[in-house]
């Protein structure tokens, strides 16, 4: 079988990102590139946030899976520049996190001045109310805030602009 790009970045979106298991390394935006340089695969990764604790079983994961489907010498690149956003997840990573119970996070660059200055309406994942509360600014990981739904009574998770 001949790999293509789109041959690994098909076995590469089969890697679930292990703290927000409903989104692949792909759809998050982790997975910045592939190409080949002679008979070895090179990955080029962003991670989410710096010092981000799941980067190393990605990174792990991505080497298994190439390797398990055929893949000989496998390299990751590591990349920090431009800086991961949320801004590269698209409307249906946002979906699929608001069907997970996250609520998603806003778009940051066409109303980040507005974001400054105005307290953000963080809707509920559940009933879609704008009748919420912060409970802490961090929750299961340090891009989360928890969340309390005063409508439907239920505490969630904000996935928070980077």
């Amino acid at each position: 079988m001949v790999m293509t790009e789109q041959t690994i970045l098909g076995y590469l979106s089969e890697i679930l990102d292990p703290e927000i298991p409903v989104l692949n390394i792909v759809e998050m935006g982790i997975v910045r590139s592939v190409f080949f340089e002679n008979e070895k695969v090179v990955v080029t990764i962003t991670p989410t946030y710096s010092g981000c604790p799941a980067m190393r079983m990605i990174e792990d994961n991505i080497v298994e899976k190439l390797k398990e489907n055929g893949c000989g010498e496998v390299e990751l690149k590591t990349v920090y520049t431009p800086t991961w956003t949320t801004d590269w997840l698209n409307e249906i990573t946002k979906k699929k996190l608001q069907q997970y119970g996250i609520s998603p996070p806003h778009t940051t660059s066409d109303n980040h001045f507005v974001e400054i200055t105005l307290p953000k309406k963080i809707s509920c994942p559940y009933c879609q109310s704008h009748q919420t509360s912060l409970k802490s600014d961090f929750s299961s990981t340090a891009c989360k805030a928890m969340y309390y739904c005063n409508a439907c009574l239920q505490p969630f998770e904000y996935f928070k602009e980077i």
